[in-house]
């Protein structure tokens, strides 16, 4: 994979891989990792973390789909009361 330098300083070099995601080495070559990595990218303005407890996005389509299961299970109530 090839990586492009996107930020040069003192203290680490950061990367953007060819799979879209960043690497960062200190000022001796060394891979930085976890917590500091992370750190250094919010720093840099080249991420951005959402807080775990905040996901309002997976509920609405939870409500959606049992109101649409709904809708089917009326319509087919209506349906047999035509017919009888």
């Amino acid at each position: 994979m090839a990586m492009n330098l996107i930020k040069k300083t003192n203290e680490y070099k950061i990367f953007k891989r060819g799979d879209e995601r960043f690497a960062v080495q200190d000022a001796t070559g060394k891979p930085v990792n976890g917590e500091e990595k992370v750190n250094i990218l919010l720093a840099e303005e080249l991420i951005k973390v959402t807080l775990p407890g905040a996901e309002p996005v997976e509920e609405a389509p939870a409500e959606e789909a049992s109101a649409e299961e709904e809708a089917p299970a009326e319509a087919a109530g209506e349906e047999e009361a035509t017919d009888a």
